[in-house]
């Protein structure tokens, strides 16, 4: 390979790591405002991870037979793995990444705040 070809080889290397790291600081600075801006699709009673753990989007619909450890006053707004602001109908949850849950739910991995 000769000397020129290897410049323009490299030049265009670093060219493409250069629009690659624009491109992920894009990224990584519009994420949070999509989070912000409720861009989260409701998470589904029937979707595989939520039927597995019995999320109930209203937390008086829990079936006390089958989840003994439900309590009333259990909901997830007072979960230690919801996120979002206090108020919000409708917040992320660590437990079901890229979706959020309706505050007024219940779920088997319920975690009360400390």
């Amino acid at each position: 390979m000769s000397e020129q070809n290897f410049d323009a080889t490299r030049r265009r290397f670093f060219g493409q790591v250069a629009v690659a790291g624009v491109g992920v600081a894009a990224g990584l600075t519009l994420a949070p405002q999509a989070f912000a801006q409720g861009a989260l699709p409701e998470l589904g009673e029937a979707e595989p991870t939520a039927a597995a753990l019995g999320y109930h989007a209203d937390s008086t619909k829990v079936d006390a037979a089958k989840y003994p450890n439900h309590k009333p006053e259990q909901n997830c707004s007072g979960c230690n793995l919801v996120q979002g602001n206090a108020g919000d109908a409708l917040r992320p949850c660590a437990i079901f990444p890229g979706k959020s849950v309706n505050a007024k739910g219940w779920c088997a991995a319920f975690v009360p705040k400390a």
